[in-house]
């Protein structure tokens, strides 16, 4: 059971620290208390490392650190078409950031950081163990299983999440007709914004001339 729990918690874990740290909507620079600079970590004992670096390999944390990256990549390319002109000269730009991404984003530098935190969180024996489970026939269907409910679970959430933001706004459409009208869930362009602005106005005027 204690072997159960330490794999639930390593799993559950990696999946949001590079799943949802590398797919933030915006680049932020880090404090300088919030992570080690490069090198200053004591170095990991060459045999515990090379256990963790068999019981990622069993898990799928180099697979899940490409998809981490994929993820994002796609996430700032979105951002950033939503935000610079568009033209040839803004698609050229984005083109230009997500090949400069891809070079500088090195799944092995990631994957060498969770080697850090794996041995932070978990003695040898406590990776001995996980190796142990993973070697079974439930852990092997455990690690492939996961990042299917992984991802059901995120379709499921997101389905929710969407069907009561589009009930909310149509709710909040009938309280707020000038602001409601022009509302939108996903993110407009910078010329559609400014378009909607005059037409948002309007829309208000006509709302309070109606009002007694």
């Amino acid at each position: 059971m204690k072997a159960v729990l330490a794999l639930l918690f390593i799993y559950v874990g990696t999946f949001l620290v590079v799943i949802l740290g590398a797919s933030q909507p915006s680049v932020r620079a880090a404090h300088p208390s919030a992570a080690a600079a490069p090198g200053s970590a004591a170095p990991v004992d060459p045999a515990k490392e090379a256990d963790i670096r068999s019981l990622m390999e069993l898990v799928g944390a180099r697979d899940l650190v490409q998809d981490a990256v994929a993820k994002g990549t796609e996430q700032f390319r979105e951002n950033l078409i939503a935000s610079v002109p568009d033209s040839d000269r803004g698609q050229r730009f984005v083109n230009a950031f997500v090949a400069d991404y891809q070079k500088k984003c090195n799944p092995d530098e990631m994957t060498s950081q969770l080697v850090a935190i794996y041995d932070k969180h978990f003695s040898e024996e406590d990776i001995k163990s996980l190796l142990q489970f993973y070697g079974s026939p439930l852990g092997q269907k455990y690690a492939a299983e996961m990042p299917k409910i992984s991802a059901e679970t995120q379709a499921a959430s997101r389905a929710v999440s969407t069907r009561a933001a589009k009930d909310v706004l149509q709710d909040l459409r009938k309280q707020y007709p000038g602001i409601g009208a022009q509302a939108r869930l996903g993110k407009p362009r910078a010329g559609q914004a400014e378009q909607a602005k005059p037409a948002e106005s309007q829309a208000e005027n006509r709302a309070d001339a109606s009002q007694p």
